[in-house]
């Protein structure tokens, strides 16, 4: 079992409620916050981490705003996954921008040369033992167009980006 990750733009103060870990709280808290966030959600799942890789050549870090995309921003639950069942890491809107602007600047081609099963399984990227030659193309390709969408409606609105880490199935 692996780690699968969620995205949810939200508005920078949520119903009066300016603290991002409250609101994580607020919203995580709900066992139905994926349905009720449906609009505003996006599903990278188990691929986040070789998204990572591919928008910063590592498999945890990288500069900004290209390592904002997947890893970057403050972990809301460091002690408190327990509590909510999953880590939460906030985005500020003002880094939402440039990762933003970065991804629409920065074509999946670019990117896709990063693209070595071999070398991200030794990096220890989740799952590189999975990924054949198709799945760039089959998967990576599309989840970094999503992302795209996703951090340009976010940026747009003003939002603030929730990533959410959970136990993924299989």
């Amino acid at each position: 079992m692996g780690l699968a990750m969620s995205y949810l733009r939200v508005p920078p103060v949520l119903e009066g409620e300016p603290d991002p870990g409250r609101i994580a709280r607020h919203i995580f808290g709900d066992a139905h916050w994926r349905r009720r966030g449906a609009a505003a959600l996006f599903d990278i799942g188990r691929a986040w981490q070789a998204m990572h890789y591919l928008c910063t050549g590592d498999p945890w870090e990288g500069r900004q705003p290209e390592s904002d995309i997947v890893c970057g921003g403050r972990l809301l639950t460091e002690d408190g996954a327990d509590e909510l069942g999953m880590d939460v890491i906030y985005l500020a809107p003002d880094r939402v921008k440039p990762a933003a602007d970065h991804l629409v600047a920065t074509p999946f081609t670019e990117l896709a040369g990063r693209y070595d099963p071999a070398a991200m399984s030794e990096a220890g990227v989740q799952d590189a033992d999975r990924l054949d030659a198709a799945a760039r193309d089959r998967v990576l390709e599309p989840a970094y167009r999503g992302l795209t969408q996703f951090f340009q409606a976010a940026a747009t609105e003003g939002q603030a980006v929730y990533k959410v880490m959970a136990a993924a199935a299989g």
